[in-house]
């Protein structure tokens, strides 16, 4: 039986999930959200069940006149980091969902990295 783009999306989303609760114990996540105008980040406290750190594309203060772009994602990276470091997080390790490492998604987990992050 032929699987949907978003079953085969959901099973790639729970096989990283668990993977990455198997290897990174204990370390705060850094998730990804994309749609197709915009990209969010959040750092979560899984332990506790709170979120730490966000930015988003959708945020004034980046001023972004595109939201969907590598650019804005590199931005949206280096915003997360510094709200990252300024609550005292330091490593992480990066949930990208069930999207593939490459655009948007590297774009902005390099840009966390830049921005002192250790993802």
């Amino acid at each position: 039986m032929a699987n949907s783009k978003r079953d085969l999306f959901l099973k790639r989303r729970r096989r990283v999930r668990n993977r990455l609760r198997k290897v990174n114990a204990g370390r705060v996540r850094l998730t990804v959200h994309r749609s197709n105008r915009n990209i969010s980040a959040q750092l979560i406290d899984d332990a506790r069940g709170v979120t730490l750190a966000s930015a988003s594309s959708l945020e004034k203060v980046l001023e972004l006149e595109n939201g969907s772009g590598v650019e804005a994602a590199a931005k949206v990276g280096s915003k997360l980091a510094e709200r990252a470091v300024e609550a005292g997080v330091k490593d992480a390790c990066f949930d990208r969902g069930g999207y593939l490492f490459h655009g948007r998604v590297k774009a902005l987990a390099e840009a966390a990295r830049e921005g002192g992050l250790n993802v």
